[in-house]
């Protein structure tokens, strides 16, 4: 399979960390089409409370989401695994048109394919207020704060 999408379940504490920093840095790139090859042509998304299944639906979704979400820049956790599913919690800051800052909050369950590839996504997600001088992720991760050990505050 020319998409295959390595490291490949079962999932152990290094490959599963393996995989949530790979999703982190695809995401930060801001780049649908990029970030959908990660998913199988079938994958089904929940996505707060809406609903997307296929590549094609995910980068639509994801394109229009980063038009509407600037300059947003996500930070990533292993929460648990197990088999072929990961669970994730993440932080994402971004503004609005008008120049209001968020810092969205949120867990991620995924399932994967024998191919490596997410076959399931289930993403819960809250959105907060925060001023520009309220910010902590100004970037992707830096190579420094990479690793198990490397977390962020909970608010």
């Amino acid at each position: 399979m020319n998409d295959a999408r390595p490291p490949f379940p079962p999932f152990d504490l290094e490959s599963a960390w393996a995989k949530v920093q790979a999703a982190e840095d695809a995401w930060n790139t801001r780049d649908a089409h990029k970030v959908a090859l990660a998913y199988s042509p079938d994958s089904v998304w929940r996505n707060r409370g809406l609903f997307v299944q296929g590549r094609t639906a995910i980068t639509e979704f994801l394109s229009a989401k980063w038009e509407r979400e600037l300059d947003y820049v996500l930070r990533k956790s292993l929460w648990a695994y197990e088999g072929n599913r990961i669970a994730v919690r993440f932080q994402y800051e971004w503004h609005d048109r008008e120049g209001q800052w968020f810092r969205s909050y949120g867990n991620e369950l995924w399932e994967f394919d024998a191919h490596g590839l997410n076959s399931r996504r289930e993403a819960s997600i809250n959105d907060v207020s925060i001023t520009e001088s309220g910010r902590r992720f100004f970037g992707p991760r830096p190579e420094g704060e990479r690793g198990l050990h490397h977390d962020f505050p909970l608010h």
